[in-house]
């Protein structure tokens, strides 16, 4: 049985304080095979003087680098990683304490070249954050492909939390430059190239994802103009399930519209609503969790389907140029 020491990676940005939060959780982990790598993406606010906290309790490296995007950052501490095995964090996240455990069970029992693994709400989080994780994991609002199951024919890891041994990432280039569906493309290029992949149910992160409701937008606006940018690189990649929210935002306006003529066109966004209610309060046991889940549904599918529209639009109707949008705000 092999033997791992892991390479923990994580891209910062402007985020001290969730790097705290996230070091400490590391500082409890019931293994200690493992490294965490530091990279300051061009941060004016940086978490040096966090990393310096920790530095008797990890064995920690810090790097510090001009900004250049999420993926491009993880590729600079993985060149500086000395692990077998890498596993990408994002500076959002928290780490349950049996997650390198869990980890090393999973590939002793079956290697895998890569894994992804889901993510959940933690108590702390605020009502809205636990809102928000509700929309990026429920059946209701992405068909559960990201609640923790696999719903594809093949797992496509996320970089929220994703692992990859050393040679794999060397052997494929590791992320590429995109600044939004970097994760998604760089799985997308593992698969092809023949490296397996799987999903470990239960090495799953804390993920507090963004903080307030028009951040979230933007977060899942870029998503859906991704998508699109993926298929033009992927084309196989693009399945029926990836334009349900664009299908939403479009009889959504068309039932709103007709609701100024009759009430009934209303009924099945009532209902919608309603669906989302019971089944948040049913996973969240919050009545105030249940209600923000409202609009945090909206929002995570019409703020996907609104970029994939217009990626469309602009991409595979007028064949433009690679679409972006809040690229200059990427981690904001």
């Amino acid at each position: 049985m092999e033997n791992y020491f892991f390479s923990l990676i994580i891209p910062v940005y402007n985020r001290p304080y969730e790097v705290d939060e996230l070091l400490q959780s590391l500082s409890k982990q019931t293994r200690s095979n493992f490294e965490v790598v530091i990279v300051e993406d061009g941060s004016t606010s940086p978490c040096k003087h966090i990393v310096d906290k920790y530095a008797q309790q990890l064995d920690i490296k810090y790097f510090s680098k001009p900004n250049s995007g999420p993926g491009t950052t993880r590729n600079y501490g993985a060149e500086r990683a000395n692990g077998n095995y890498f596993i990408f964090f994002d500076s959002d996240c928290i780490i349950p304490e049996s997650y390198l455990t869990e980890v090393e069970a999973e590939l002793q029992t079956q290697y895998v070249d890569a894994f992804g693994g889901p993510d959940r709400a933690h108590p702390s989080f605020t009502n809205l954050q636990k809102s928000i994780n509700y929309s990026m994991t429920s059946f209701f609002t992405t068909g559960g492909i990201r609640g923790g199951k696999e719903k594809m024919d093949k797992f496509h890891p996320r970089s929220f939390n994703m692992g990859i041994s050393k040679a794999a990432f060397e052997a494929t280039g590791g992320y590429s430059a995109m600044r939004f569906g970097e994760d998604v493309d760089f799985s997308l290029r593992l698969v092809e190239a023949g490296y397996s992949t799987k999903l470990f149910p239960k090495a799953y992160v804390y993920h507090k994802r963004r903080t307030d409701f028009r951040k979230f937008f933007r977060q899942v606006y870029n998503s859906g103009i991704a998508r699109i940018n993926l298929y033009l690189l992927h084309p196989k990649s693009l399945k029926l399930v990836h334009t349900f929210p664009s299908l939403f935002t479009i009889g959504s306006t068309v039932l709103l519209l007709g609701g100024i003529v009759c009430k009934w066109a209303l009924l099945p966004l009532a209902l919608f609503c309603t669906i989302i209610f019971i089944d948040s309060l049913r996973e969240n046991k919050s009545l105030k969790v249940a209600l923000l889940s409202i609009p945090a549904s909206f929002i995570q599918l019409t703020g996907y389907g609104t970029g994939f529209i217009q990626a469309f639009w602009k991409r595979i109707l007028f064949k433009s140029a690679e679409f972006k949008a809040f690229e200059k705000n990427f981690y904001k």
